[in-house]
């Protein structure tokens, strides 16, 4: 692994890809990081015909620039690396955003879940009361019964023959 060195910020150019995925809060965060601690982990920097490639550390780089750092701390890559690391970053973000995915997923099933289970008492007291008293519409007792203690259809045919027989519009 190469040693790091000071690089001057003058000599270091960000490709304007790069430039588009800059967040000032994450900066600012990170300027507060670096008075506070200095700066923990070096930028890559590559070569290229008298300056230098920001390759990775955009934020820590725009961090140094906005305290008026002069120089900062980096690692010299070469091109080879760059590609090599940008293949494998590549394949880590998309397992970072797949794992993401999942998480989402996740936490929206036991959200639904706890819903479920907070809503069971509320739906069979409000079931109780459909039994005990017939509806304003004149339903029968029978029909209440039918239209509470079915099972939910599983299929859309099920469904169908359910709305037929309760005389349901579909």
């Amino acid at each position: 692994m190469p040693k790091p060195e000071s690089f001057p910020i003058d000599k270091i150019y960000v490709p304007v890809k790069r430039k588009k995925a800059l967040k000032p809060e994450l900066v600012q965060e990170i300027a507060e990081s670096i008075l506070e601690i200095g700066q923990q982990a070096p930028i890559l920097v590559r070569p290229d015909e008298g300056r230098f490639i920001l390759v990775e550390g955009l934020h820590r780089f725009e961090a140094c620039k906005a305290l008026g750092e002069k120089t900062i701390i980096g690692v010299l890559v070469s091109a080879e690396n760059v590609h090599q690391k940008t293949l494998l970053s590549d394949s880590a973000e998309a397992e970072r955003d797949k794992m993401a995915r999942l998480k989402r997923l996740r936490l929206e099933k036991e959200a639904a879940a706890r819903l479920a289970a907070a809503s069971e008492p509320v739906m069979q007291t409000r079931s109780a009361e459909l039994l005990r008293e017939p509806s304003e519409k004149g339903a029968s007792r029978s029909q209440l019964n039918r239209r509470t203690s079915g099972s939910t259809p599983k299929t859309l045919s099920e469904w169908l023959t359910q709305q037929k027989r309760d005389g349901g519009r579909y």
